[in-house]
């Protein structure tokens, strides 16, 4: 089953639920949160829920994405109670990166490796405690609000002080705080986590600069557990050709921690569970363009699908000019 948000063509909000090829709208409806906490209240599944309500008008999703009237798939009304964070080293990655990994452990040269890679290890060793057990944390970075948040098919801006603009195909968890401080999941969606990679790059300290950026995830939310071998497609087209392709491997068996143990490390904050709040908490990847060798353009459209997730995700890469970058003074009161 999959949950997405529209604008109708008469300019209503309206939730969506997809079975197979079948869309239409939740009648009475407006959104995917309202939908979430009408669940929570009703101390009801989205899937018991669903079974209630009554069935609305057909929705063909692909015309209405082509239209722009696809909205991401969870928003809130105010975006300051939406927070966009992430979590990385997570994936197993290339064969390549294990092998070195494995060469400097048995060797016994754990100490000559980088963060990063001792932080990777930490997970392989420590991600995956089993049922109800805490594993070791990961790293985690916070990307903004929902006001950082772009519908999908629409641009992702990469500020005048931009280094550079790159994507990240990713999986994301979307939530709901419920009224007693309770974490809800409503499914899964992809995400594209974009970020500035040549910054990051100049010093690894820069990482938090550099996930402060816009991002875009859905269409739309598979409700239901992530699946455990997940094989998507991350791609870049430009003038309509596609310049970059590339496999993206998600899911626990291609990870270094459980999805529970993410969870955990960003839910056992207090203030991760203020009631009525959304989060989205993207869990990493080990698919860059960047990190291939490729250069990134203005106008360049950012893919990513995976066919459990329904309609891709598209971006358009949008390079603002340097020049018109401005100093930022404070005034004293």
């Amino acid at each position: 089953m999959l949950l997405s948000q529209t604008i109708t063509s008469d300019g209503r909000h309206a939730a969506v639920v997809r079975q197979g090829t079948e869309a239409h709208e939740i009648e009475g409806v407006s959104s995917t949160l309202e939908l979430a906490l009408s669940c929570i209240a009703a101390g009801q599944t989205l899937a018991q829920r669903l079974q209630t309500l009554r069935p609305g008008p057909a929705v063909d999703l692909g015309a209405a994405l082509a239209e722009g009237r696809v909205l991401p798939p969870l928003t809130h009304p105010d975006p300051a109670h939406m927070l966009i964070t992430g979590t990385g080293l997570t994936h197993l990655g290339s064969a390549a990166t294990r092998d070195t990994m494995h060469k400097a452990a048995a060797l016994d040269q754990i100490e000559t490796l980088t963060d990063s890679m001792r932080m990777f290890r930490m997970g392989v060793d420590g991600g995956k405690p089993g049922a109800g057990r805490v594993g070791v944390q990961p790293e985690w970075f916070f990307k903004g609000d929902g006001s950082c948040v772009v519908p999908p098919g629409a641009a992702l801006d990469a500020p005048p002080f931009a280094s550079d603009g790159g994507e990240e195909p990713e999986i994301a968890g979307l939530y709901v705080i419920g009224p007693d401080g309770a974490p809800f999941r409503l499914g899964f969606a992809l995400a594209n986590e974009f970020s500035d990679h040549a910054m990051e790059k100049v010093n690894y300290l820069y990482l938090a600069h550099s996930k402060l950026r816009q991002t875009s995830f859905g269409p739309e939310i598979l409700v239901g557990p992530l699946p455990a071998d997940l094989r998507g497609i991350s791609r870049i087209r430009r003038g309509g050709q596609t310049v970059f392709e590339q496999p993206f491997l998600s899911g626990e068996s291609n990870m270094s921690h459980t999805i529970a143990n993410l969870e955990h490390h960003h839910f056992k904050y207090d203030q991760f569970r203020r009631p009525g709040d959304v989060h989205v908490h993207m869990f990493g990847t080990a698919t860059l363009s960047f990190a291939a060798g490729f250069k990134t353009r203005d106008g360049d459209v950012f893919e990513i699908e995976a066919p459990e997730f329904g309609l891709p995700l598209s971006n358009r890469l949008t390079l603002t000019d340097p020049a018109t970058a401005k100093f930022v003074a404070v005034q004293a009161l």
